[in-house]
């Protein structure tokens, strides 16, 4: 293996597998359920962080239901603005025939406070070891760029962060070995990448991506997870191949900085 190797033939599996992904019936009903989820504003975005910052998918108790999912008893709802619609009786034009007359706040329950049938999902966390010890050496590729990596257990959905002014990169303690591997390189690259980046679609698909290809490289396969991750975030099949293609030299970069460290020294590549 060599660092300036940057493995064009894993992008090629990659993006392979998005795209047999976008065509299956896992993906479709992966859609059918997440157009039930509502876009929300920014304000409501800030009001949702503020109340539970590790909420992922939020719903109203009646949506929820629809979904077969409960809201547990005793659970705090969470308070977003909706508008007030009211029909518009002299309205000529059918498109015209509501009006907004003020806001309300309105509750709405993440999926970590309600139980029932569970969502699909295109993501399947990675089972299986760690014989070689990867996970240690990404630890210290990490301090190498200046970052710590703590254990953690999330009490949402979530496999890891990456906090930039505390240089800091946490961890799912629970996972197992080869998903919390894939993890620490999700959470390098954005370490290596995405300080002040603004485009958060385009940053997750970066840095599952170069998950994606470090972890095949090492002998560990993520795509059940990877395909599925960069697919929800870019939109759909072509759009996620569209943004590998886009973002091909800022993955191969970060592939091999986080490879390198799986090599000989350079003094001993220059003897070779």
């Amino acid at each position: 293996m060599t660092a300036r190797n940057n493995h064009p033939e894993l992008i090629v599996q990659l993006t392979a597998g998005i795209s047999n992904l976008a065509s299956s019936d896992d993906w479709q009903r992966y859609l059918d359920v997440q157009s039930r989820f509502y876009r929300y504003s920014f304000n409501n975005v800030l009001l949702i962080v503020a109340q539970c910052a590790e909420a992922t998918r939020v719903a109203g108790f009646n949506a929820w239901r629809k979904m077969n999912r409960f809201v547990r008893k005793g659970e705090k709802a969470i308070w977003i603005i909706a508008p007030m619609v009211y029909k518009n009786a002299d309205a000529e034009d059918a498109k015209a025939d509501r009006l907004i007359r003020g806001f309300k706040f309105v509750p709405v329950f993440d999926v970590t406070q309600t139980v029932g049938e569970d969502l699909p999902s295109i993501c399947d966390r990675i089972e299986g070891d760690d014989p070689a010890g990867n996970y240690a050496q990404h630890v210290a590729v990490a301090h190498s760029i200046g970052f710590t990596v703590e254990d953690h257990e999330f009490s949402g959905s979530a496999n890891g962060d990456c906090t930039y002014d505390l240089h800091r990169i946490r961890v799912e303690a629970t996972n197992s070995a080869a998903q919390r591997v894939k993890t620490l390189v999700h959470e390098i690259t954005h370490a290596l990448l995405h300080r002040g980046h603004n485009d958060r679609a385009r940053a997750e698909l970066e840095a599952e991506s170069t998950a994606y290809v470090v972890c095949q490289a090492l002998g560990i396969d993520s795509g059940d997870y990877s395909f599925g991750y960069v697919a929800s975030w870019a939109g759909g099949g072509e759009h996620a191949i569209a943004g590998i293609k886009a973002s091909c030299e800022h993955i191969q970069k970060s592939v091999a900085t986080i490879l390198q460290a799986f090599e000989p020294t350079v003094g001993e590549e220059q003897v070779a």
